[in-house]
C-alpha cells in the first residue's frame, strides 16, 4: 500500500477545473473545427417535427436533460466503490477517461445523429455497416436498457423507503419522495407552460426556480413513509408513462426543473470543498488486487459514467438530437455535459476520501456516502445539515430517475427498431411485427424484464451493468469511426478508446460469466431467479458485440468504394 502525502479536496477539484475546463476549450473546439459544424443547416428538430420525439428546444432546456439523463447514480457510485483502489488511480481515468473517451464518444455520437436525421446509433450501423449489424446492436441496446432500468429503479426505491432497517422512519428519503412526485407534477404543468405560451428564457427560468423551491419547502414539511416495495411498483409505473408521453409534456421539463437542482447541489458542492478544504484520508494507492478484486478490469468498468459510458451514446443520438435547435450547440451540450459529469465524479471521489478513517473506506451504500459527505461540506456554509442531507439525497434520487425516463424511452424504441424494415410496406407487416412496433407493448416488455431484474437488488447486477455498459461504448466509439471514415472526416481519435474498451469489456465479462459459473458448479450456490438471469445476459451481451465489433472492423479496414462519395453526400 502507498499511502505517501496526504492531499486535500481543494487541490483535487483545482486540478480537475483546469484539466476539464482546458480539455474543452482546447480540444473539444479542435474537435469542432476538425468534424465540421454548420450554424445554417437545418437540424432534424426542425426537419422532421412532430411533436413528440422531434421538438426543437432551447440549448439551456437540452444541457439540462443531456447532463441530467447521463449522470445518472454513475458518477456518484463508480469513482465511491472504486475508491478502494486508491484514489490516484481514480482521478486519473476520471480525468484522463473522461476527456479522451467519453466526451469524444458523446459529441461524437450527437454530431453522427444530428448528421443522419437525428437517428440513433443502431440506423447508423445500418447505413454504414449494414442491417445484420443493425439488429445484432439494437438487440444489445435492448439487452442493456433492461440492466439500467433495473439497476436504476431499485436505486430510486431505495431513496424512497421511507423506513429505516429498524422499522423507524426515514425523513430524509420521506421528504426525497414527497418532492419527487411534487417535481413531476410540476414538470408537466411546467411543460404545458413553456410548450403553449413560449415564454421568453428569464420567465423559465424564474418560474422553474420558483417551481423548484417550492417543491422542496413542502418536501421537506411532508414528507410519505411508504416501504421500498411499493415504490418499486410506482417507478416501473411512472417510467411507464414517461417512455410514451411526448418529450415537451414531460421529459424536457422534468430534466430542466432537475438541471436547477443538480447544478446548484454541485455549485455548492464545490463551494463547501473549497471552505472546509478536507484531508483525502485515502491512500494514493492500495495495490492491484484489493479484496479479490483486480485493478484490470473492475475499474474501467465500476467508474462507468464518470468517465465514458456506452449510456451516453443512446441519449446523444437517441433523444437529445432530435431536439437541437443549431449544430453549434452539440459541443455545449454533448462534450460540455460529460465533462461536467467528471467533475460531479471528482467530487464523489472527495466526498469518499473526506469521510474515509485512517485509510478505511467509510461504511454505507455510495449514495448514503455521498450525501452525508456533501451534506458535511455544506453545512460549513450554514445550512442546516439535516436539510442538507435531505436536498442531496434527493438530487441523487434526481439523478437517476432522469436516466430511467431516457433509458426506458431508448429501450423502447431500441426494441421497436428491431421489427421495423423500411423495405416493407407498413400496410403489409405481419401482425406479430405490427404488434412488436406498438410502442405500448414495446414498453412493457422491456419493463416487466427489468422489474424482474431489479428484484435481486442493484448491487447484484451492478458489476453486470458496468460492463454492458462500457461495451457499448467500445461498440459505439467503432461505428461512429465508420461513419466519420464513409464521410471523408478525421477519425482517428476513435481507434485507441474503442480498442481498450474492447479489451477492458471482453476481459470483464468474462470474469462475470466464470463468476457465475463458479457458484453454480463449485460453490453450488447459484440461485436460478437471479443468477440465472444475469448468465444468459451476459452470454449474449458478449456473442452480440463480438458480432458487432467483427461488422464494425472489416467496414473500418475494408477499402474505399463509390458507397463513400453517396454516404458524404447525405451528411453535407
Amino acid at each position: 500500500m502507498l499511502g505517501g502525502s496526504k492531499v486535500n479536496g481543494v487541490v483535487m477539484m483545482l486540478i480537475a477545473i483546469v484539466v476539464l475546463g482546458g480539455a474543452y476549450l482546447i480540444y473539444g473546439r479542435w474537435l469542432a473545427k476538425t468534424w465540421g459544424i454548420d450554424p445554417n443547416a437545418k437540424t432534424p428538430a426542425y426537419e422532421m417535427q412532430d411533436g413528440v420525439d422531434y421538438v426543437p428546444a432551447s440549448p439551456g432546456v437540452i444541457f439540462g436533460h443531456q447532463f441530467a439523463s447521463i449522470a445518472g447514480a454513475g458518477p456518484i457510485n463508480g469513482p465511491i466503490i472504486a475508491a478502494m483502489f486508491g484514489w490516484v488511480p481514480v482521478l486519473l481515468w476520471i480525468l484522463i477517461g473522461g476527456v479522451f473517451f467519453g466526451a469524444v464518444q458523446d459529441f461524437a455520437s450527437m454530431y453522427a445523429s444530428v448528421k443522419n436525421k437525428g437517428r440513433s446509433i443502431g440506423y447508423i450501423i445500418e447505413l454504414y455497416i449494414g442491417k445484420a449489424g443493425k439488429r445484432l446492436f439494437l438487440l444489445f441496446v435492448w439487452l442493456f436498457s433492461i440492466l439500467v432500468i433495473a439497476a436504476f429503479a431499485d436505486i430510486v426505491a431505495g431513496t424512497f423507503n421511507g423506513f429505516n432497517a429498524d422499522g423507524t422512519f426515514n425523513s430524509a428519503n420521506g421528504s426525497t419522495a414527497t418532492t419527487s412526485l411534487l417535481f413531476i407534477a410540476a414538470a408537466v404543468i411546467f411543460g404545458i407552460f413553456t410548450y403553449y405560451k413560449k415564454p421568453s428564457s428569464l420567465v423559465s427560468t424564474i418560474t422553474g426556480l420558483a417551481l423548484v423551491v417550492i417543491c422542496i419547502g413542502l418536501g421537506l414539511a411532508f414528507p410519505i413513509h411508504v416501504p421500498k416495495t411499493a415504490w418499486l411498483y410506482f417507478v416501473f409505473a411512472y417510467v411507464f408513462v414517461a417512455s410514451i408521453t411526448p418529450v415537451w409534456a414531460l421529459l424536457q421539463p422534468r430534466d430542466y426543473l432537475n438541471s436547477f437542482l443538480l447544478v446548484a447541489m454541485m455549485l455548492f458542492a464545490v463551494i463547501g470543498i473549497f471552505v472546509a478544504n478536507p484531508s483525502i484520508e485515502l491512500p494514493a494507492f492500495t495495490g492491484f488486487n484489493v479484496n479479490g478484486q483486480m485493478l484490470f478490469p473492475v475499474l474501467f468498468v465500476t467508474i462507468a459514467c464518470g468517465a465514458v459510458s456506452g449510456f451516453h451514446a443512446l441519449v446523444a443520438s437517441g433523444t437529445s438530437s432530435k431536439q437541437i435547435r443549431n449544430e453549434k450547440d452539440m459541443l455545449p451540450i454533448s462534450f460540455g455535459a460529460m465533462l461536467l459529469e467528471c467533475l460531479l465524479a471528482v467530487i464523489s471521489l472527495v466526498t469518499v476520501g473526506a469521510l474515509a478513517v485512517g485509510g478505511k473506506m467509510p461504511e454505507g451504500t455510495p449514495p448514503v456516502i455521498f450525501a452525508q459527505g456533501i451534506s458535511n461540506f455544506i453545512g460549513i456554509l450554514g445550512i442546516p445539515q439535516n436539510a442538507a442531507f435531505t436536498i442531496i439525497t434527493l438530487s441523487v434520487s434526481a439523478f437517476a430517475l432522469t436516466s430511467l425516463d431516457s433509458v426506458a424511452r431508448v429501450g423502447r424504441l431500441s426494441f421497436q427498431e428491431l421489427f421495423i424494415d423500411d423495405e416493407v410496406d407498413e400496410k403489409n407487416i405481419s401482425s406479430l411485427r405490427k404488434l412488436c412496433t406498438n410502442k405500448y407493448f414495446a414498453t412493457i416488455i422491456t419493463l416487466i424484464l427489468g422489474y424482474l431484474l431489479a428484484v435481486g437488488g442493484y448491487q447484484n447486477i451492478w458489476p453486470l451493468f458496468g460492463s454492458a455498459n462500457q461495451l457499448l461504448s467500445a461498440l459505439a466509439l467503432i461505428a461512429l469511426a465508420v461513419f466519420l471514415k464513409k464521410t471523408n472526416r478525421k477519425g482517428f481519435m476513435l481507434w485507441a478508446p474503442m480498442v481498450i474498451m474492447l479489451t477492458v469489456t471482453f476481459t470483464a465479462l468474462a470474469q462475470s460469466i466464470i463468476k457465475i459459473l463458479n457458484k453454480l458448479l463449485i460453490t453450488h450456490d447459484f440461485v436460478i431467479y437471479s443468477d440465472g438471469l444475469q448468465l444468459i445476459f451476459a452470454v449474449l451481451l458478449m456473442a452480440l458485440g463480438f458480432l458487432v465489433a467483427i461488422s464494425g472492423f472489416r467496414k473500418i479496414v475494408e477499402k474505399e468504394s463509390i458507397n463513400t462519395v453517396e454516404a458524404a453526400a447525405l451528411n453535407e
